[in-house]
């Protein structure tokens, strides 16, 4: 039986990997039951001991309807004890098999969740960079958040309305041995009650898409938000990001709205069923003891039954609900998970060098082997994309596209048109990021492209640490050496050449101090600081730093510039930033020009007497009084 946690392999290449564990993306229905049948001994178990759960109602009224018949009317006292020592014995095994039925259940519902965010977090993993390209970050913490809680609960509503249906249809055979227009008013139900909410349930499909994808665009926003909210707070934007985010909230508050009113008609009409069934019930029995066709004990039973079946038919509207929600949050899970990594590997992959000088063919840049190279550019974005290029990563130049939009809304062929428009635009960025991402890159180290080496190499042979470089929640020692390659005196030394130790000294626990995802306990020099020393830590052959320095003081990053020139000294370095506390350090500055091209190289002081467009940017970066 799959335990808990679940065992997650999908999106991975290496020998750990189970075969089929890829989810099916072929449509909704089809990675619902792929999610499944991850666990089908599970969903199997509970649904078996749910059957026995539900005993008590199965049988409880046929048994006190004997005791009725049998006991009481007959003035048997032996009978009448007979009859209550069954019904006692099987509300006890209901009771034990309920118990078990809820930890089941409870068990299933975690393996939907976790393993969905594990998949969520494996594809983020394979995807990288690429993957906030397509989709809305909102969209993929909505998957693995709400939708993965949709997926659990699923679980849990099959598992019991399929006990239910047992037991639906045991009462069912029941009362048809017993009362045969009784009895196919019983199994009757049902069927008509799904039949006439049938309707219902696409309008309810069509508002919960539409809430679920403001609801995911509202995440995305509030991210962005706190993401940047020191910025926002700087500029005075943080009111007018509010009053945006306010007005945002009321769009899904809305569509929330217009949902539940569908959902709660549904319920509403599921109440109604239930109890005109229940009178409809009452009244033929009624009639069928009048008649002399049913005793006492039956016309008990048959209410009994009655009132039970309101249960199932509840349930079997609730799986219907559960169902569609499922089916909404399934189509915003496959339009992650089917989505690819533009890189391939070249068939004959060649090995990078060691030893050799970094090159960029767009730019003309080169950073000379065991070199500290600082690079200047008056246009910050130019320097930028310098290092995605030398890291091998896709340019920031699109927009993601949501997987469900207000669209969602209209019917028919607008419907289909606006998918078909989703899915292209879609499918084109995923053609450009596959051109971009196997044809020549421009970017190598010595004479090999960076396209003819392995992604995986190139990962490992070059480190780009930038203002996006994230960290998560957990220790201080995961957050600087998440692989664990360092022993104390190397996990020192790294501390101490970013200038961080003030940030293990503050920690309770040092070392095993716990750190806020995003390091939300820490000041932004702290962080930068943490972000830099796993940096170093990495100890790649390349090592390209933007801007690390940017929220420290003055004093603080002169002592980072001359460690981190010191520690690295025999590898290659380049930091992108204006800084004279950097470019006092370096061994080589490059000037980028406004067009980004590389016009001029040499020392901090020869760029200085010989470049005036470098002199004007360094200048200008110190303060006019600075001159």
């Amino acid at each position: 039986m799959r335990d808990y946690p679940p065992t997650v392999t999908a999106f991975s290449a290496g020998p750990d990997r189970i075969p089929g564990d890829e989810p099916d993306t072929r449509s909704p229905g089809a990675f619902l039951r792929w999610l499944l049948m991850r666990q089908p001994e599970v969903i199997a178990s509970a649904i078996v001991v749910g059957v026995l759960w539900q005993l008590p109602l199965t049988v409880g009224p046929w048994l006190f309807g004997r005791a009725v018949d049998e006991g009481i009317l007959a003035g048997s006292t032996q009978q009448t004890l007979f009859w209550a020592g069954l019904l006692l014995l099987v509300t006890v095994i209901g009771a034990v098999f309920g118990i078990a039925m809820h930890t089941l259940v409870v068990r299933s519902w975690l393996i939907g969740i976790y393993g969905t965010v594990l998949l969520v977090t494996r594809k983020a993993v394979q995807m990288g960079h690429v993957l906030p390209r397509r989709t809305p970050t909102g969209e993929v913490l909505s998957v693995a958040s709400s939708d993965s809680d949709e997926f659990g609960a699923l679980t849990e509503i099959l598992a019991r309305a399929s006990a239910q249906l047992v037991a639906y249809l045991v009462v069912a055979a029941i009362v048809l041995s017993t009362s045969l227009q009784m009895g196919l008013l019983v199994l009757a139900a049902a069927p008509a009650l799904v039949g006439v909410a049938m309707p219902m349930l696409r309008p309810l499909h069509r508002r919960q898409q539409l809430e679920r994808s403001r609801n995911a665009e509202l995440t995305s926003l509030a991210t962005d938000i706190v993401a940047g909210l020191r910025i926002l707070r700087g500029i005075g934007g943080e009111r007018t990001f509010g009053r945006n985010y306010a007005v945002r909230s009321q769009s899904a508050r809305e569509a929330g709205v217009s949902a539940g009113k569908w959902q709660a008609g549904i319920e509403s009409v599921g109440v109604l069923f239930s109890g005109g069934f229940l009178v409809l019930l009452v009244w033929l029995g009624t009639r069928e003891v009048r008649a002399g066709e049913l005793s006492a004990g039956q016309l008990i039973s048959f209410l009994g039954y009655g009132l039970f079946m309101v249960g199932p038919i509840q349930t079997f509207f609730e799986f219907a609900q559960k169902l569609t929600r499922a089916l909404v949050s399934a189509r915003r899970a496959v339009g992650i998970f089917e989505q690819q990594p533009p890189w391939r590997d070249a068939a004959e992959s060649q090995p990078l060098p060691t030893g050799a000088d970094v090159v960029d063919a767009s730019s003309g840049f080169v950073a000379r082997h065991g070199q500290l190279t600082v690079v200047v550019s008056g246009v910050p974005e130019d320097s930028a994309a310098l290092a995605d290029r030398l890291g091998r990563y896709l340019p920031a130049d699109t927009e993601p596209v949501s997987a469900v939009a207000d669209e969602v809304v209209v019917k028919g062929r607008a419907a289909r048109r606006a998918r078909a428009e989703r899915e292209a635009e879609l499918a084109a960025i995923a053609a450009r990021d596959e051109e971009l991402a196997t044809r020549s890159w421009g970017g190598s180290i010595g004479t090999v492209d960076l396209s003819r080496a392995r992604l995986a190499d190139v990962r490992r042979h070059i480190v780009v640490s930038d203002a996006g470089s994230e960290l998560f929640a957990g220790t201080l020692q995961e957050a600087i050496d998440p692989h664990d390659r360092l022993d104390r005196d190397r996990a020192e030394e790294v501390l101490r050449v970013a200038n961080a130790e003030d940030v293990y000294d503050a920690l309770p626990g040092g070392w095993q101090g716990r750190l806020d995802e995003r390091g939300r306990g820490l000041s932004g020099g702290q962080r930068q600081r943490v972000v830099l020393a796993r940096a170093i830590a990495a100890d790649p052959q390349v090592l390209v730093l933007v801007e690390p320095t940017s929220a420290v003081d003055a004093h603080t990053e002169a002592r980072i510039a001359e460690r981190v020139a010191e520690h690295r000294r025999a590898r290659t370095t380049i930091v992108t930033t204006v800084s004279p506390l950097w470019l006092h350090h370096a061994d080589r500055v490059v000037f980028l020009d406004s067009d980004g091209s590389a016009v001029a190289d040499g020392t901090h002081e020869q760029l200085l007497r010989g470049c005036p467009p470098y002199r004007r940017v360094v200048v200008r970066s110190m303060g006019d009084d600075d001159d």
